[in-house]
């Protein structure tokens, strides 16, 4: 029982050192950027996926934040790595159609001004369907993967 209410409180504390919300999972790496983004790449190539696009988040804001006349920095860094499964998208479509909008997945790897050797590995939170646990294991596994 002790066990068991230690990791809660231990999940807790992590979760609200890591920023966590209603949508969100985050997980704080004492890595650089480059080095969490290159883990999570290879973690999805090694679950044999392919990466459909790298969103380049973090420079866009930059980009457009000028053109909307805001100057604050939000990001050091930032990409959504897109990815996809067919075994793991078929069978959870076949079960549930409205999945598709879970399709493709994707992992957030962002750094924020002034942590240097610091990234954050963010994904969705998925809903507790049964239908789409695959899913949610998945993700879950490669970003595991990722920060071994």
């Amino acid at each position: 029982m002790n066990r068991i209410f230690g990791g809660v409180i231990l999940f807790f504390l992590a979760a609200v050192a890591t920023g966590q919300s209603d949508y969100a999972q985050v997980v704080k790496v004492n890595r650089s950027f480059d080095d969490v983004k290159t883990s999570v790449v290879l973690a999805i190539q090694s679950q044999g996926l392919v990466i459909n696009t790298t969103a380049h988040v973090g420079s866009m804001l930059e980009r457009t934040g000028r053109d909307i006349g805001s100057d604050k920095r939000i990001y050091q860094n930032a990409e959504v790595i897109e990815f996809c499964s067919a075994k793991v998208s078929r069978a959870v479509m076949e079960t549930d159609s409205n999945a598709i909008v879970l399709c493709p997945y994707s992992i957030s790897i962002y750094s924020l001004p002034g942590e240097a050797d610091t990234a954050y590995i963010a994904y969705r939170k998925f809903p507790p369907a049964h239908s789409v646990k695959q899913v949610a294991d998945l993700v879950e596994d490669i970003v595991k993967d990722s920060i071994r």
